[in-house]
C-alpha cells in the first residue's frame, strides 16, 4: 500500500460526566483522530490518545499534531508498505513520541485489515468473538456515592471496578466497598499517587482481595515497584512505566510487575502492543488493555487488541454511553452483560460518523504529496 493522504482532525467532546483521578479532573476530552487514504481510495482511522496537558506522560494534543506534521507523516506519505509491522521500524529513528506514532500506525493497521479482508481483530491474530469488560471509576465527592455507582455498574454486568485511588481516597475506600460487594472483582489505581515510604499504607489494601495495585508508584520506575511487591502480597500492576517491549522485560525480570496493563498509544501502536503481549504470554504475565477515555475509534482498536490470547483480565473498554452522549462511530461500542461482541466487518469494524466528526471539530488539516515534496527539496 501507498498513503497518500492524511488528514488530521482536533475534536473536543464533553464527557458525560467528570471523571476524577488523583491527577485532576476532566469535563471535556481534547483528542486528535487521523485519517489516512491510500493510492486505491481505502479508508483507515486512527486516534490520538494524548491529553490537552502532560499529566499522563510527557504527550500532548499539541505535540502529537507537531510530531506528526513534521517527522512522521512525510516519513509515511507516498511509501510502500507490505505490511503496518513495517510502521514500526521506519519510526525506530523518532525517540518517545509513542501516542504520536500510535495515532498514524492505527489508521495504516485499519487500512491493512481491509485490503485483506479481514478484520483488524483477525489482522492481529485474534480469536475471541466477545471480549470481557470491566470498567474505570473515578474519585467521587463522597464514599458513598462511589458505592451506589460501582452497584449499578455491578447490575449491569461489568466484570472488574477499576478504583482511582490517592492518599486519603484509599483504605476506607476500599474497605467500604469489599464489605459492600464481598464477591465483585476489584482493583486499585493509584496513577503514582505514592511513594516506597507509603508501603505500610499499601500493604493494607492486601486485606480486601484485590486483583491488583496498578501503577502505585513512580510513572518511571521499576526499581521500588520491585521493592514493593515484596512488601505486599497484592499483585502490582504496571501501567506509565512500560512503553516497549523492552521495559516489559526488565519490569517482569527484576520482579517489579505480575501484570502488565497494554495501550495501544503508550508503548506505539498495535505492532509493539503485540510484541508486549507475546512476550508476558511466553513468561505467564497476565495483560488487560488500559483505557484512555478514547472516541469510538480508539475503543474499536482496543476491542481488536483485546482478542489476542493473553488478555485474560477484562479492561478498560466500557461502552460509548459510559463516557459520551453521542459517539463519532455507528454503531456505537455497546457492553452488554460485561461483554462486547468484537465486529467481524473488515478493518475496525464500524462506521466512522462524518457528520458527528465535523460536529465536534474544532480545527482540521489535510497532508498530501505537496508536503512530501516540500521535505524532499
Amino acid at each position: 500500500m501507498k498513503i497518500t493522504e492524511i488528514t488530521i482532525r482536533h475534536l473536543k467532546m464533553k464527557l458525560k460526566e467528570p471523571f476524577t483521578t488523583s491527577f485532576g479532573t476532566f469535563e471535556d476530552r481534547d483528542f486528535l483522530v487521523l485519517e489516512a487514504k491510500d493510492e486505491a481510495g481505502t479508508i483507515g482511522w486512527g486516534e490520538s490518545v494524548a491529553f490537552h496537558s502532560p499529566w499522563y506522560n510527557e504527550e500532548t494534543l499539541q505535540t502529537n499534531w507537531h510530531m506528526l506534521e513534521d517527522f512522521l507523516i512525510p516519513l509515511i506519505l507516498n511509501k510502500e508498505l507490505q505490511h503496518p509491522d513495517e510502521v514500526n521500524e521506519l519510526f525506530k529513528p523518532i525517540r518517545k513520541n509513542n501516542m504520536a506514532k500510535s495515532t498514524i500506525e492505527g489508521a495504516i493497521w485499519d487500512i491493512y485489515a481491509q485490503q485483506t479482508n479481514q478484520s483488524l481483530a483477525a489482522a492481529l491474530g485474534g480469536k475471541k468473538d466477545n471480549i470481557e469488560v470491566g470498567i474505570s471509576i473515578g474519585i467521587q465527592k463522597s464514599i458513598e456515592d462511589l458505592v451506589a455507582l460501582v452497584d449499578g455498574f455491578v447490575k449491569e454486568g461489568y466484570k472488574r471496578m477499576k478504583i482511582k485511588i490517592r492518599p486519603g481516597w484509599d483504605v476506607e475506600v476500599m474497605r467500604t466497598l469489599r464489605e459492600a460487594f464481598p464477591d465483585v472483582a476489584f482493583m486499585a489505581d493509584a496513577n503514582s499517587a505514592y511513594r516506597l515510604s507509603d508501603a505500610e499504607t499499601l500493604k493494607q489494601l492486601d486485606a480486601f482481595n484485590l486483583t491488583m495495585i496498578e501503577q502505585p508508584l513512580a510513572s518511571d520506575d521499576i526499581i521500588d515497584h520491585a521493592a514493593l511487591q515484596k512488601l505486599i502480597d497484592t499483585p502490582i500492576c504496571l501501567d506509565e512505566s512500560i512503553h516497549s517491549l523492552e521495559d516489559a522485560r526488565k519490569a517482569v525480570e527484576l520482579g517489579s510487575t505480575k501484570i502488565i496493563n497494554i495501550k495501544i498509544g503508550r508503548v506505539g501502536g498495535l505492532t509493539e502492543s503485540k510484541k508486549i503481549h507475546d512476550y508476558c504470554e511466553a513468561n505467564n504475565i497476565p495483560v488487560w488493555c488500559g483505557g484512555m477515555l478514547e472516541s469510538g475509534i480508539g475503543r474499536a482498536h482496543n476491542v481488536a487488541l483485546t482478542t489476542l490470547s493473553n488478555f485474560i483480565l477484562p479492561g478498560d473498554t466500557a461502552g460509548s454511553s459510559r463516557y459520551w452522549e453521542k459517539d463519532i462511530i455507528d454503531p456505537e461500542v455497546v457492553v452488554k452483560d460485561g461483554y462486547i461482541e468484537v465486529p467481524q466487518k473488515a478493518g475496525i469494524g464500524y462506521e466512522v460518523n462524518r457528520e458527528t466528526i465535523d460536529l465536534f471539530t474544532v480545527e482540521q488539516k489535510t497532508y498530501g504529496l505537496s508536503l512530501l515534496n516540500f521535505f524532499q527539496r
